[in-house]
C-alpha cells in the first residue's frame, strides 16, 4: 500500500503552521509531514507537489525527514514546485512531472534593513544558504556546482521535459506514443510509437497464411522494418 502526503501551499516553520491550521490554510510544515511519515513507516510514499515554497530551513528538515524515511519516496510535481518546494523535491527517489507542470530554481533572498556591515553581513548568510540549497540539486542532477549556481542566479523555470533533460526529474506523468520519449543516452532509441507498430508488424508476421512463399514473406517483412526505422 502506498501512503500519499501532499505538499501543498506554503513551506513554513511548525509555530507558523499552527497558525495556518488554526485558519484552515493549505500550508506544509515539518512537524506535519514527520507525523505522516510515522504511521506505518515501512510503506511506500508518493509526494503530491503543488507549492511556491516559502522557509528555505523548513524545506531543510522537510528534505532530510524524507531522505531519512526507509521506505521509497516518489514526487509527484502536479502544479508549481518552486523555490523551497523545489528542495523538497529533490528528495525523492523518482521524480515524476506532470507535463503541464513547472519547476523553479533561484537564489535564497530575504528583507533586510541595517547599515553596510549588516548588508554585507547578510549577502555572505545568503551565499551560505544558497550553496546549501545547491547541494540538494546536485545530488539529484550530478551537475557541477557552478552550473547549478548559475542556473539558480538566472531564475531558472523548467517544463517537464526541461527538468528531465536536466536531470531534475526522472521521468514525465501520464506520457505516451505520441509525447517524446525522455532519454539519457548517446544512442538513439526508438519512439513508443516505433514500437507499436513493430508489435502489430510480429503479430501480423505470425499470422500470415502459410500459402504466401516464404521468401516473399520475408521480403515483405525487411521492408516492412526499414519503414519502421525510418520514423523512428
Amino acid at each position: 500500500m502506498t501512503k500519499k502526503i501532499p505538499i501543498k501551499g506554503d513551506v513554513v516553520d511548525d509555530l507558523t503552521g499552527s497558525f495556518y491550521e488554526y485558519f484552515s490554510m493549505p500550508h506544509v510544515s515539518p512537524g506535519k509531514i514527520e507525523r505522516a511519515l510515522a504511521e506505518d513507516d515501512d510503506e511506500d510514499v508518493e509526494l503530491s507537489v503543488a507549492s511556491n515554497g516559502g522557509d528555505v530551513f523548513a524545506a531543510s528538515e522537510i528534505y532530510t525527514l524524507i531522505r531519512n524515511y526507509p521506505g521509497k519516496v516518489t514526487v509527484n510535481i502536479e502544479g508549481l514546485a518552486a523555490s523551497a518546494a523545489s528542495v523538497i523535491a529533490m528528495a525523492g527517489d523518482t521524480i515524476r512531472m506532470s507535463p503541464t507542470s513547472q519547476l523553479m530554481i533561484h537564489k535564497a533572498w530575504s528583507g533586510m534593513q541595517g547599515n553596510a556591515e549588516d548588508m554585507n553581513h547578510e549577502a555572505s548568510v545568503l551565499q551560505s544558504i544558497d550553496d546549501s540549497i545547491s547541494n540538494a540539486y546536485r545530488q539529484k542532477t550530478g551537475l557541477p556546482d557552478e552550473k547549478i549556481q548559475q542556473l539558480m542566479s538566472n531564475e531558472t523555470w523548467m517544463n517537464a521535459q526541461d527538468a528531465v533533460d536536466k536531470g531534475f526529474a526522472d521521468e514525465i506523468m501520464f506520457i505516451d506514443e505520441k509525447q517524446p520519449v525522455a532519454l539519457n543516452s548517446i544512442s538513439e532509441i526508438p519512439s513508443k510509437q516505433a514500437i507499436n507498430k513493430f508489435m502489430n508488424l510480429i503479430s501480423k508476421m505470425n499470422n500470415k497464411p502459410e500459402s504466401q512463399p516464404k521468401e516473399e514473406q520475408s521480403d515483405d517483412l525487411l521492408n516492412q522494418k526499414l519503414a519502421i526505422l525510418k520514423q523512428k
